[in-house]
This record gives C-alpha cells, structure tokens and sequence, in this order.
C-alpha cells in the first residue's frame, strides 16, 4: 500500500482514506475507513471513463449486479454512487495478498494440500457469483486473495451482469465480439469473441488452478505474443507440468476446450470437499506470517490515521461525489486552534443526511488522558518512560569524530610512507624506519579509539532497541540480548545487527507525513560489511617479507581500509543522528494544545 499523494483525494463519500492500494485500467483502489469505522475498499473510476456515458451505463448495471452477490468467499458491495462527477463503489476490504503475488513474488507453487482448499474455496465463490445470475469473467490470481480462512474473489468491476437471454438491452455485455478478460486466463470461448457462460469461469480456474500448484500459467505468458498466447487457449494442450497428480483430472477436466463437458460448478464443490478437518491452517507457516505481518501493517496505518488531525470539521468533506448528491466537494479542511484536537462539540458529520440537511455528531478518534489533552494514536502516552539516547548520541557520535580524525592522520602516514618505498634512492633507512615508527604508533592511538567507540555503540545501540520497542511494540523480531550479542555471533554478525537496526529504524519513524526512507541505513551496512571484511585482507597483507616490493601493497590495503573506515563512520553517524531524531519526535510529539508529554526521558517537568 502507498501512501496517498498530493494528486489523491483525502474523502470519497462519506469514507475518509488511509492510503492507495493499487491503479489499474479501470480506475485508482484506495483503503479507506467509513463514519461508523469500518474499514473498507474504495474504488475510483477514472475521470477519462467517466465522461463516456456507454461506460458510466455499464458501470452502473455492474455495480447493481455486483450487490446481488453475497456469501463467505467475495468481498461485498457495501456503497456506490455511479452518477456522481466522478463514480466509485466500496467493497468490504479484505486483508491479504493475492494469488497472484503469492505465487510468483514471495512464495512459489502451494502444497497439494492448499491447492485442494483453494480449488474449493474458489468453486464456492464462484456458485455464489453464478447463483445471483452473474458471470465474473475475468477469473484470475490477481482477483484472488489470500486470507487466513482461505480465498476471497475480489473486482466488482469486472463481474458482470448476465443479461436475459436474447436481450441486449443497455449494453453488449453478452453480444457475439465482446471480448473481455485477461490473456492467459482467458477460456476459448473469451479467446472466439463468442458468448460466455458460467463454464467460463470454470475453464479460467482450472487455468488458475495450474498455475497455482506450478507457478506458471498454463498456455504461456503474453511475451511470447497475445496472439500465440490466444491461439494456444483456443487450440493446443495445456502445460501441466509439475502438477500434483491429484489435482491432475480435476484441472484436465475444467481446462476442457468443448464448455459442454466441463464440470458444473457443484460437481467442482463436491469434488474439492475436504475429506477431514484437521484443524490445521490450510496455508504453509511462511506464507501465514506473512499475512500477520499484513494484518499488522493494516493496524498501523489506521493509527496513523486516526490522529485527530485527520477528522474533518467543516460539514461536507472533499468526496468526489456527496453520497447523495454526487456533488464534488472541497478537500475537507481542519482549522487551527483546540478543535484541531478536539473540542467534543466541534467534530461535524463526514456528511449531511440529505442535501441541506442537518448534520450529526461523529466523536473524535483519539482516547482522552487524564490532564485535560488527549494522546495521538502512533506516539507514547504521556508518562512513558524511554531510556535517555541524546547523551549517548552526543557522546558517540564525538568519539566518531575522535575516530576520524586519527584515522585521517593515519591515512596520511601511510601515504606518505607508501610514497617512500616508491622513491627509496634519494631516502635513508632512518628516514623511513621513522616514518615506519610514526604509522605504527598512529594505528595504536586509533586501535584504542576503536575500542572505546565499539563500547560507545553498543551502548546506544541496545538502548534505541529497548526504545524502540516502547515507542511500537511487537515489531521487534528479536530479544534485547540479541542487541548487543549480535555483533560477536560469528558469520551472523554479517546479517543480524542490520535486521535488529531496520526494526528499531521502523520503530522508531514517526507516524504520518514526512516519513524518510532507509537509504542511509542500507548504505552504513554496506560499507560496514566491506569494512568488516577488509580486515581478513588487511591481515594478510601483513604477513610479508621485509622486501621493499613486498610491503607496498601492504601499506595501500591500510589505504584503502582506511578510507573504507571514514566511509563507513561518516554513514554511522548520519544513521545515529537521525533515529535518535526520530526516537526524540516519537517521545516529544506535541499532543492536544501544543502541550508536550510529561516523563519521557525523565521525570515530569515541573
């Protein structure tokens, strides 16, 4: 999910939106949340359709069929207004990642097992879309989400409605040469242009199906050309290798090119009925927690956008489209001062009941606390108590600078000694055995830097970890211990602290705008990585003769490990600043009338 851009509307109805979820040809999906907090999804038309009236038509008997449909396996259709400026309908929201995405970006091809649930999930959704006198015709793994209790069958704006037969009345949904679809998921009868029925849908899940359980679609992807890809559906075999021989006839039989002899879609229910119910999850461990993560995500972005700033407070917020009306409003606006925060009288309906009607109270989205102010959701409660930072960052990031510049000086040394064994006719042996003194010395002084630093890092480092999970909780995945640990686990030093520091980076990142990404932290562990194994190197070079050809590229390893190492410092202390920033914002946000929380790094100002 994206968050919404400046291009974005910030109200469509009477739903308030929390971010984008995707764009494609047909219009922009927000997630959204409505007056009574139910979280939804919102889906914008495109401003370019919209003024087409065969399109708004369509999109209207669509929608109005789409309401017909009900059951556990799709996402209902809850609101719409297909004649405001601009049309868009609310589905219920269904947390999850599609098929689609599964398959081929995260997980790979599903266990038999899952394959079987899916197929029946699939199939009962589809004999709720099918009974309400729909064909969904645009079966597909993008349409297809995955959720704990299994698949749910998304696009309202696909699913169309069945005509009567010989009717072409208001559309031509069903009129010979009406290809609609998605190559590759597409039945023959799709492919000929000629008119579909409910054994359409069948033929796209068994095409689905195989996909599933092979990861690769069964007639080719469209890169090879949609021409080829159409030929293949309409006359040649399906590729079904790979897939498990107990879902082998049922897939064969769906994926039948003649729509009399594919299955119906109760033979398909009864065909996929779980023999027993074990109770364990129909989903493999790595891909469930991926959905808690999901669902985790989906909690934060409604903190964010529950702060109080957020709540509209004048009567008509921006909608693209009053529910009644259609009337497309101002963005909603929030004027300064106590109601920005929530005098309880001040907050305004999201709308009114009818045009000109009086408007009714909604209450704020924040929990008071005690002391007259209330607390944004996404930042500590007054009295939270984080470990002190700014005294150790300061203290750190001066013994970096400590750091840099012995090794500034050392980097120098070398130099200087790596442009004597290049020009030993016009220098004498104490002349460089003095040079020889001085880097040695200088790499003592930075060696005790060095240790002294390590302490000073460590230090600070547990205490952003600890810090961290204070300020958001449960999104650490590993113990404090692991903090300071970490970096002396052999080989897993080369990866944990980096997992241990993007939790308490995302943790510690204030909630809302102006949010900044990981970039620098990516770069410190890079060049940490290489410093680290610079060492190794650096070691080796050490082990040569007193052969003056063989000590130079011993002093140009310490060079180059040296420049390395300023790299690597000058990057460590931009990450340091910026999440004890960031951890500073998160613990002394401005809460109700610019009143700070008291005890957050110590006890309550007087």
């Amino acid at each position: 999910m994206e968050n919404l851009g400046a291009q974005d509307p910030r109200w469509i109805g009477e739903y308030r939106l929390l971010g984008k979820l995707g764009e494609g040809g047909m219009g922009r999906v927000y997630l959204a949340r409505s007056a009574r907090g139910r979280t939804v999804a919102v889906k914008l038309v495109q401003a370019e359709l919209a003024r087409q009236p065969d399109f708004r038509g369509r999109f209207k008997r669509e929608v109005e069929a789409a309401t017909r449909v009900g059951g556990q396996w799709t996402a209902p259709v809850l609101d719409a207004d297909t004649d405001a400026e601009v049309p868009w309908v609310a589905t219920g929201y269904i947390g999850g990642p599609s098929l689609h995405s599964v398959v081929a970006e995260d997980f790979g091809a599903l266990p038999e097992r899952s394959l079987r649930i899916l197929a029946n999930g699939l199939a009962l959704a589809l004999r709720d879309i099918h009974g309400a006198g729909l064909i969904h015709r645009d079966l597909k793994p993008s349409n297809i989400l995955i959720t704990i209790d299994g698949p749910r069958v998304i696009d309202f704006g696909i699913a169309r409605a069945l005509d009567p037969v010989g009717s072409t009345a208001g559309g031509n949904l069903t009129m010979t040469g009406a290809v609609v679809g998605s190559p590759g998921f597409m039945s023959p009868e799709q492919v000929r242009g000629e008119p579909v029925t409910g054994a359409s849908d069948v033929f796209c899940l068994g095409s689905v199906l195989a996909f599933a359980a092979t990861g690769r679609q069964p007639f080719g992807s469209v890169e090879s050309g949609i021409h080829a890809l159409m030929y293949r559906i309409a006359q040649e075999e399906p590729d079904l290798t790979g897939l498990p021989e107990g879902a082998r006839g049922l897939v064969t039989a769906c994926l039948n090119k003649d729509p009399a002899k594919r299955p119906s879609v109760d033979d398909l229910v009864a065909a996929t009925q779980p023999v027993t119910d074990d109770g364990e999850p129909w989903l493999p461990g790595g891909l469930l927690a991926r959905l808690g993560r999901d669902a985790l995500q989906l909690l934060e972005v409604e903190a964010e956008n529950a702060q109080p700033g957020a709540v509209a407070t004048q009567q008509g917020p921006s909608a693209y489209g009053h529910p009644q009306t259609g009337q497309v409003q101002a963005a909603p606006h929030t004027p300064p001062g106590p109601s920005a925060y929530g005098t309880p009288s001040a907050y305004a309906t999201p709308h009114a009941h009818a045009a000109g009607g009086p408007a009714y109270q909604v209450p704020p989205p924040t929990q008071p606390w005690q002391g007259g102010y209330q607390t944004p959701v996404g930042y500590p409660a007054p009295g939270t108590r984080l470990k002190p930072i700014r005294g150790l960052a300061t203290a750190l990031m001066s013994m970096f600078g400590i750091w840099l510049v012995l090794t500034l000086l050392d980097m120098a040394l070398n130099i200087s000694l790596l442009d004597t064994y290049f020009s030993l006719d016009s220098v004498n042996d104490n002349m460089l055995n003095s040079k020889k003194s001085d880097v040695e010395a200088m790499d003592s002084g930075t060696s005790v830097a060095a240790l002294v630093l390590v302490v000073l890092w460590l230090v600070w480092f547990r205490t952003a970890y600890i810090n961290s999970t204070v300020l958001n909780p449960g999104r650490q995945r590993f113990g404090s211990g692991y903090a300071v640990g970490a970096w002396f686990i052999p080989v897993a030093q080369l990866w944990l602290p980096k997992q241990i520091a993007n939790d308490i980076w995302t943790s510690s990142t204030p909630p809302g705008p102006g949010r900044r990404g990981r970039g620098v932290l990516h770069w410190w562990w890079t060049f940490f990585v290489i410093m680290f194994l610079m060492f190794p190197v650096n070691g080796a070079s050490e082990i040569v003769g007193d052969n003056i050809r063989e000590q130079r590229p011993r002093v140009a390893v310490s060079i180059a490990d040296d420049l390395i190492g300023i790299l690597t410092a000058l990057l460590a202390i931009a990450v340091v600043r910026r999440i004890t920033k960031m951890q500073e914002q998160r613990a002394t946000a401005p809460v109700g009338q610019a009143q700070q929380p008291a005890g957050v790094f110590g006890p309550p100002a007087a």
